[in-house]
């Protein structure tokens, strides 16, 4: 057994093509592909192509083997991953890359080695950013901090930058590194690759690859554990989350009288706790439920106790948290909480898959508020997958919906409800590094998405649809507190996304690339009237056009 993994987002054809294996029948490792990075072993070879398997052997080469001292050196694959926006920053699930304007490059490779039962990955990762001057939220006339209340407010409760400082951005990080130690399957240890726990294929609400991997101890299975029952698969992780280092309240160039809005932050580094599990009910094949769970709190304000250390252990309900004097004791430990349930059932006749993922930011009171409101601080993510087949066996037409909802329910009007991601305890919110460690597309964000591929093995052609509308709870906020709310109507920050994909491997390459054309309506929510003056249906719009092209080269050593 090897415990070498295949980074998320390293190779996101293979993920896919591995995924794709599931929905034909043709999967032998029964994975609920909903806890990622995935872990190769020698056994587990699936035919991706009619001329060869992508097993574990085509990423590694061998360079040194004792087998006396059961001791292997290998060396791993090298990526080169580009990116450029022509106007501002877009785009998603591309780790240590940052949101920035121009153009973006990363670069990553290493070794793994493995001595007995104990593996050493060492991935590091090398990012450049252009990082190049673009007009943010706090430049935009008219557009949202002529109301420095509501948006001070808001940017006090999260670290997330819309820009990477005002130059060049480079870094050299740990990248998807780890040394384990692995039984049968077990493997526990420390970690800095990126997680994604979920059944999404674009979105997932607790973990995904939208940020830096963070420095984490795991435990977790490296297959699943097949039981009388069915079979399980989980993690348990206890890392440190970094702040970004770029904050409003520390630019020079943002005006003075916005910035003495803004709390400062404290200089604090944030506990992370998260635990994932997965069940396979071996009665009903196809079938998979999970869910998970994470708390984050500041370091300062963490205590010693083994709850402090595995609050995921901790019941759900907030009434078995309250004190004598009728106070939340949970709300006093200053962190911010996360649950999630999920599942995903495979028709392997139909070739097609479906999947959802319901969440909550915040406890309920007790079963009668869950079953009252169960809209309540709710997010989710739900989809559908078919491969519809083509004359050749080999080949198919994929279809993908994609739907992601994280702006908030009517249930705000009534009640305390905190944005996906924004904390009003926890100031740098649930983020490592300035970018959100959940869904990509960020606090109170929505995400439609059709993709339609011709797909062969790990080549893949096609084109995809999107609309995201960017932070409707923000948007919403300042638009309450207006005095003239009608102005804000048809206002909304809303992406119209339409792109090409391309994935093709030749001899021990593997390229990838993608193009796409964005079309930004009322961009940072600007307004401007009309010459006469018109009204919220005759104004002059504020629409601006960006292109985002990315394109990677994966070498493989065998």
């Amino acid at each position: 057994m090897s415990a070498q993994t295949l980074p998320v987002g390293l190779l996101e054809n293979v993920e896919d093509a591995y995924r794709r294996q599931q929905l034909l029948g043709k999967d032998t490792s029964n994975s609920s592909y909903m806890i990622r990075p995935m872990f190769m072993s020698d056994g587990n070879d699936l035919a991706l192509d009619p001329d060869t398997s992508y097993s574990l052997l085509h990423f590694r080469k061998l360079l040194y083997n004792n087998p006396k001292f059961k001791t292997q050196i290998y060396a791993l694959p090298i990526a080169w991953q580009q990116q450029f926006n022509s106007h501002h920053p877009y785009g998603m699930n591309d780790g240590s890359m940052v949101q920035a304007k121009g153009y973006q490059t990363q670069i990553s490779g290493g070794i793994y080695a493995k001595i007995g039962p104990l593996s050493i990955q060492l991935r590091p990762e090398y990012v450049f950013a252009q990082n190049s001057v673009f007009q943010r939220i706090a430049d935009a006339p008219n557009g949202v901090y002529w109301n420095t209340p509501v948006t001070g407010a808001y940017y006090n409760r999260i670290d997330l930058p819309d820009r990477m400082g005002n130059r060049q951005y480079s870094k050299l990080s740990l990248g998807q590194s780890s040394i384990r130690l692995n039984v049968g399957p077990v493997s526990a240890g420390f970690s800095n690759e990126n997680l994604w726990w979920g059944p999404g294929v674009r979105n997932s609400l607790l973990m995904t690859n939208n940020a830096s991997g963070f420095r984490h101890l795991t435990l977790n299975t490296t297959r699943p554990i097949k039981t009388y029952i069915g079979s399980f698969e989980a993690q348990i992780v206890g890392g440190r989350l970094e702040q970004s280092g770029y904050t409003l309240n520390r630019d020079p160039t943002v005006p003075q009288a916005i910035r003495n809005e803004l709390v400062q932050k404290p200089y604090d580094w944030r506990y992370f706790s998260g635990m994932v599990l997965t069940y396979q009910p071996k009665w009903v094949p196809g079938f998979y439920v999970g869910f998970d769970r994470s708390f984050i709190v500041n370091r300062s304000k963490m205590g010693n106790k083994f709850g402090d250390y595995f609050p995921i252990f901790s019941q759900v309900e907030k009434v078995g948290y309250v004190t004598p004097e009728g106070t939340y004791s949970e709300d006093a430990a200053e962190r911010d909480q996360y649950i999630s349930f999920f599942t995903r059932y495979v028709f392997t006749e139909s070739k097609a898959e479906v999947y959802f993922q319901f969440g909550r930011n915040d406890h309920s009171y007790d079963l009668r508020d869950a079953l009252a409101e169960p809209e309540h601080t709710r997010a989710y993510v739900v989809g559908v997958r078919k491969l519809i087949p083509l004359k050749r066996a080999d080949e198919f037409i994929q279809v993908g919906v994609e739907l992601t909802q994280l702006e908030r329910s009517a249930t705000t009007q009534l009640r305390d409800y905190p944005t996906w991601y924004v904390h009003g305890q926890v100031l740098d919110g649930y983020t490592n590094k300035g970018q959100v460690l959940g869904a990509g597309i960020g606090p109170g964000s929505n995400l439609q998405t059709l993709d339609i591929s011709w797909v062969k093995g790990l080549k893949r052609i096609g084109f995809q649809l999107e609309r995201k509308v960017n932070n409707n709870d923000l948007f919403y906020e300042f638009a309450f507190a207006s005095a003239d709310r009608r102005q804000y109507i048809n206002r909304h920050w809303v992406d119209l996304a339409i792109g090409s994909t391309f994935s093709w491997n030749f001899k021990r390459f593997v390229a990838n690339a993608q193009l796409t054309y964005i079309r930004s309506l009322n961009y940072l929510y600007q307004w401007q009237d009309s010459t006469p003056p018109g009204d919220y249906w005759n104004w002059n719009k504020q629409d601006v056009n960006n292109v985002h092209a990315k394109i990677g080269l994966v070498y493989l050593f065998n």
